[in-house]
């Protein structure tokens, strides 16, 4: 296998890292969840969420990567005492990977769809369901959608991924920024934000913890290995938990935003906030249509969204690329061809499931997409946390001395011994008791 690729530099990582976590999870998942749970309690508990849970797990997930300098499949084979299984979970990870990018190639294509009908004048009369279960229309842009992905990564790692990341980030903050500046001097933007952000604490239940959980590991990707790969792409310069608290703080400013630019356009316009899946698009749609100059805010807005979503596409299929090659040996173009022509296999589950491939997993109305977000987001993303934190922070894994002389090295917030208890303890049993309550409570049928 050839010499292992690294970034180029700190602002590379971070975007990186950032473009990994920001995606559909924070401008189309974590809309419609806060519309559905209720708005501002259930922003609140996903920020408590990222911040009790998030920050200890991604700091481990990039401690394990940058220690073992290799993918999610074989870092803890790399790190593991003698006779103990922990590698066990690295074809978990390729797992959990493949199985994200089965729908989120599909639901990247809807978004870049949805730009294109924007961008040449084609808005009106665009709706969720005709889109989807279009059998031609899906899968072509899915398909765009993979070959322009890997696409980008065969230029390689610091040429291809870092280069358009970095290009992607930055233009998505711009875009989302100058989007909410619009949607706050819309007619009734107050109320949409007060429902966004104000907290009616009537409404927090277990269900919104749960969902609150889930989707704070869904958006920044932690538990399978997605941040680990790019610890393992940078050096020894800075420490990590405050690597950590970067990337989280981009995610949650992206996530914010993105409601920001919703709720008050909802408001103004007596549309739905709890559409589900079909918030963005279609009630989105009708704004712009609705809206002055809705033609060219609508292009903007989906051009973001295809920057975000883009961004979470081109960070997974490097880790899923990594994690073949470290099999095979193969270079990175034929990586590229291989895991390319699998995911677009896989991915049709999705794309041909309202239409051709019609399959109901769990209670009414469900479909592929929810079998495979069902497998990403309700297990492996919690469990994988966990098993990060009784690995790093127990003498019968990799150990805390090992995690924290690892997180610690180079410039930064350090972990500090008091937090022992609370990384070993809180974050672990939290995560476990949570996911419980998750699987007793589901809609199964």
């Amino acid at each position: 296998m050839e010499k292992r690729e690294s970034l180029g530099s700190r602002l590379g990582f971070i975007l990186l890292s950032a473009g990994c976590a920001i995606g559909c999870g924070n401008v189309w998942k974590f809309p419609w969840m806060a519309g559905q749970y209720g708005g501002g309690g259930f922003v609140l508990v996903y920020v408590i969420c990222l911040i009790l849970l998030g920050v200890p797990v991604m700091t481990m997930e990039f401690s394990l990567g940058r220690a073992a300098q290799s993918s999610p499949l074989t870092m803890m084979k790399k790190l593991e005492k003698p006779g103990t299984k922990w590698h066990a979970y690295g074809p978990v990870s390729l797992i959990g990977n493949i199985a994200l990018m089965a729908f989120y190639t599909v639901v990247c294509g809807w978004i870049l769809y949805y730009f294109v009908q924007f961008l040449t004048g084609h808005s009106a009369g665009l709706s969720f369901g005709p889109m989807i279960s279009n059998p031609g229309l899906n899968v072509g842009y899915m398909a765009a959608t993979v070959v322009i992905g890997f696409g980008v990564l065969s230029l390689g790692l610091q040429g291809g991924l870092e280069r358009v990341t970095k290009f992607m980030m930055l233009a998505l903050f711009l875009l989302m920024a100058g989007l909410a500046v619009r949607s706050f001097f819309l007619e009734g933007a107050w109320e949409g934000l007060k429902f966004y952000l104000v907290p009616d604490f009537s409404k927090i239940d277990g269900k919104v913890i749960v969902g609150a959980m889930n989707q704070a590991f869904f958006t920044l990707s932690i538990g399978m290995g997605s941040m680990a790969i790019f610890g393992s792409y940078i050096g020894k310069e800075r420490s990590m938990m405050g690597e950590a608290l970067n990337v989280i703080g981009l995610d949650t400013l992206a996530a914010l935003l993105a409601g920001l630019i919703i709720f008050p356009a909802c408001a103004t316009y007596g549309l739905e906030v709890g559409a589900g899946p079909a918030l963005l698009f279609n009630t989105m749609a009708e704004v712009f249509n609705r809206m002055e100059g809705g033609r060219v805010f609508g292009t903007l807005f989906f051009l973001f969204m295809t920057f975000a979503a883009f961004s979470t596409v081109l960070a997974v299929f490097e880790n899923i690329l990594a994690m073949v090659r470290e099999m095979t040996g193969w270079s990175r173009r034929k990586g590229c061809v291989v895991c390319g022509v699998g995911i677009f296999g896989l991915a049709l589950t999705t794309a041909l499931g309202y239409s051709v491939l019609k399959f109901q997993p769990f209670a009414e109305g469900s479909a592929w997409l929810d079998l495979w977000d069902f497998i990403v987001s309700n297990n492996i993303l919690p469990l994988g946390s966990l098993i990060f934190c009784l690995f790093c922070c127990n003498k019968f894994g990799w150990g805390w001395d090992n995690f924290v002389r690892e997180a610690n090295t180079g410039n930064g917030m350090k972990v500090r011994n008091w937090m022992k208890p609370f990384f070993r303890f809180f974050t672990p049993v939290a995560i476990g008791v949570i996911w419980l309550y998750g699987m007793f409570t589901f809609a199964w049928k």
